[in-house]
């Protein structure tokens, strides 16, 4: 179990600082790529942020649906519940709000696609800073 809550805790923490990241620095500096050159950069940014995020995003997954089904005596059901709530509205909002802007992008910048992308991904910011909230206090319980 504290193997699983130890991967939890490294993933989420990552994706946290990640997303973090993409939101404040990343997403903001797409306007600043040029016209010309955004098609190649879009799609080598999708090709290359999947490298990056498909793996932990994963394993993070995993590890979540793990504490959900292996939770510890006296930690609250509750807070696994909630833990696999925000990891679904990651997941739901990556797939039904960020990657079909991403395609969208792929065939040239759009400021109204770039605002829509910088706006719904604060979902996922929040979502996963919540998840890190949550995961620490369960650390803490837990050790």
């Amino acid at each position: 179990m504290k193997i699983v809550l130890l991967i939890q805790l490294f993933t989420t923490l990552f994706m946290v600082g990640l997303i973090w990241f993409v939101q404040i620095v990343h997403y903001p500096l797409f306007a600043q790529v040029g016209n010309q050159e955004f098609t190649n950069y879009e799609r080598r940014h999708q090709r290359l942020t999947t490298w990056v995020v498909g793996p932990i995003m994963l394993l993070e997954l995993t590890s979540a649906l793990g504490l959900f089904l292996f939770i510890h005596e006296g930690v609250p059901l509750s807070y696994a519940w909630t833990g696999i709530v925000l990891l679904g509205l990651i997941w739901l909002s990556t797939l039904i709000l960020q990657v079909p802007v991403h395609e969208r992008m792929a065939s040239g910048f759009s400021e109204s696609d770039h605002a829509w992308l910088l706006n719904s991904n604060w979902l996922r910011t929040i979502a996963w800073t919540a998840r890190a909230g949550l995961i620490l206090s369960l650390t803490i319980q837990m050790l």
